[in-house]
């Protein structure tokens, strides 16, 4: 208690201006940003214990009272904090990364406005822009929105070829090849497959690959066919998957390994490769490569023999007449026959199967296969009628006739008799007013 009343008296005692000087005040230093601005320091403590010094006479400016580190006094509140202003320093907002061109020519392809996309291109096409040129390409190639005119898109694939496009580069390949829109020139085309086939573009590997087993255009390699096949095959391209899958089960360029075959092969038929399938079906009915499955044989037969191939079908029905599989159906059986033969697919063996097939029996298949995939008129289910709605129940009351029906009309009920109401009594006549 002493201390404090020593340091508060201390502190009201008026200094002299001549006999004590005020300290010099620190230069301010520049505002931090207020993200980053440090708390306000606190007050600094009072000076030690001091004697009370002499009075001094009046003079000078009282200085402003110390402060008192053990006073019960509330500190001045702290002001509010501004919210930090944003410097010139200060990171961009994160954006949903670089924004790439708008390609007005290919949107508007895409849309199907070819001849917009064909004016957007052609700009761009003269200043040698490859993607415009290939573009431009294709339209003229498959005639779309203006008449189809294959000099014209070999001229235009040329060009984006020579600029580094690789599909122009493949796609005049196949021109090439051909001989569509150019003289023909397979030399000239296993050159350009190789190109594209180096630029990465998968189709042009598996022409490449299928190049290397015929051996006339490119060197002779079947371990080279096999290698570029692969890789054209890993990339999901299904006439890859099934030729690969073919060269593993022959051990063609590469060691034979039936299952491993038999696995691209099923890759390629579950993409809805046709004749993928047929193979496929025939390994699951021999059990060559996997286990054998005749239900699963059959379902791969009818799937490709309904995409319209005369083999499946030929042998779809040959499963048909004998019940392997499947249920025993001579008239299907002799429908698919029809439908393959009419594909120029005959088969004497199935003809053995269909004899005992009765003359309506073989009518019907043969009508059938002229309506296929639709049902023939004649062999259509009518449609089941309607059932009549229920009549209600009818009522109590005896019903109304129809308006014109007049002898039927209802008589109206005769009154009933009444009592005459009695009539009200006269009132008396006023007198005749007479004369004086």
């Amino acid at each position: 208690m002493t201390r404090r009343l020593l340091l508060l008296a201390a502190a009201l005692l008026p200094l002299s201006a001549t006999a004590q000087e005020l300290p010099p005040q620190p230069r301010p230093r520049p505002a931090l940003p207020a993200a980053v601005a440090p708390e306000p320091a606190a007050p600094e403590a009072a000076a030690p214990e001091a004697t009370p010094a002499p009075e001094a006479p009046e003079a000078g400016p009282e200085a402003p009272p110390a402060a008192d580190p053990d006073a019960t006094t509330e500190a001045p509140p702290a002001p509010e904090a501004s919210p930090p202003e944003q410097t010139s320093s200060a990171a961009p907002a994160p954006t949903n990364g670089p924004r790439l061109p708008v390609d007005e020519a290919f949107g508007a392809f895409q849309r199907g406005y070819f001849l917009t996309a064909l004016e957007y291109a052609l700009p761009r096409a003269e200043k040698g822009d490859a993607a415009a040129q290939t573009l431009i390409a294709e339209i003229f190639a498959k005639g779309l929105g203006v008449a189809q005119n294959a000099e014209r898109a070999a001229g235009w694939y040329r060009l984006a070829s020579n600029n580094g496009d690789i599909l122009a580069t493949f796609e005049l390949a196949l021109l090439y090849q051909d001989g569509v829109g150019v003289e023909r020139d397979r030399k000239r085309a296993a050159e350009l497959f190789a190109k594209a086939a180096e630029g990465g573009y998968i189709p042009a590997k598996y022409n490449m690959a299928l190049l290397h087993v015929e051996g006339i255009y490119a060197t002779p390699s079947l371990v080279t066919a096999a290698t570029l096949m692969k890789e054209a095959a890993d990339a999901e391209l299904p006439e890859a998957q099934y030729d690969y899958g073919s060269m593993l089960i022959e051990g063609a360029g590469s060691a034979p390994n039936p299952a491993e075959g038999a696995r691209y092969i099923a890759l390629a038929a579950e993409q809805g490769l046709v004749p993928a399938q047929i193979d496929y079906a025939t390994l699951l009915y021999l059990g060559q490569g996997v286990e054998k499955n005749l239900e699963e044989a059959v379902r791969w037969y009818r799937t490709a023999a309904e995409a319209g191939n005369p083999v499946a079908q030929n042998r779809f029905a040959k499963l048909l007449a004998v019940g392997e599989g499947i249920e025993l159906n001579l008239e299907d059986a002799a429908m698919w026959r029809a439908l393959a033969r009419r594909q120029g697919l005959s088969d004497p063996s199935l003809d053995r199967l269909l004899v005992s097939l009765s003359p309506e029996g073989l009518a019907r298949a043969e009508e059938r296969a002229r309506f296929w995939p639709s049902t023939p008129p004649s062999l259509a289910k009518p449609a089941p009628a309607e059932a009549a709605p229920e009549k209600p129940p009818a009522s109590q009351a005896e019903p109304l006739p129809g308006p014109t029906d007049e002898g039927q009309a209802p008589t109206p009920p005769s009154p009933a008799p009444s009592t005459p109401e009695p009539a009200p009594p006269a009132e008396p006549a006023e007198p005749a007013p007479q004369s004086p």
